[in-house]
């Protein structure tokens, strides 16, 4: 059902961990997928756990104000010992996520 209420991108790289309803709120809670970024498949990474939770203000759900709690995984570069995310502007590039959300999480310092 999800699916039909949120933009694509969320529905393919992050997994939905619950949903809490609180009075006139709606909080979906995401965790971006443990699916390694095509810009790293040449180079052994492996899974770091993630940023802080970020907190966004969505459109609101059938009269919810809707809150979208999302944490954005990290990787650690085994060849030179660096931690790596997912390029969002590459999937603005490719219509996976809209130029909007990526322009809002460069704005909040997040890519």
């Amino acid at each position: 059902m999800l699916k039909l209420l949120l933009p694509d991108y969320l529905v393919e790289y992050f997994d939905v961990l619950k949903v809490e309803k609180k009075e006139e709120e709606l909080h979906l809670f995401f965790e971006e997928k443990n699916q390694l970024p095509l810009e790293f498949k040449n180079v052994k990474h492996s899974s770091k756990g993630f940023f802080d939770e970020i907190i966004i203000q969505d459109f609101p759900i059938r009269g919810q104000h809707a809150f979208l709690h999302i944490k954005r995984r990290r990787w650690l570069n085994h060849q030179n010992g660096k931690v790596e995310f997912r390029n969002w502007s590459l999937i603005s590039k490719g219509t996976r996520i809209t130029a909007e959300f990526a322009s809002f999480l460069k704005e909040i310092g997040r890519i």
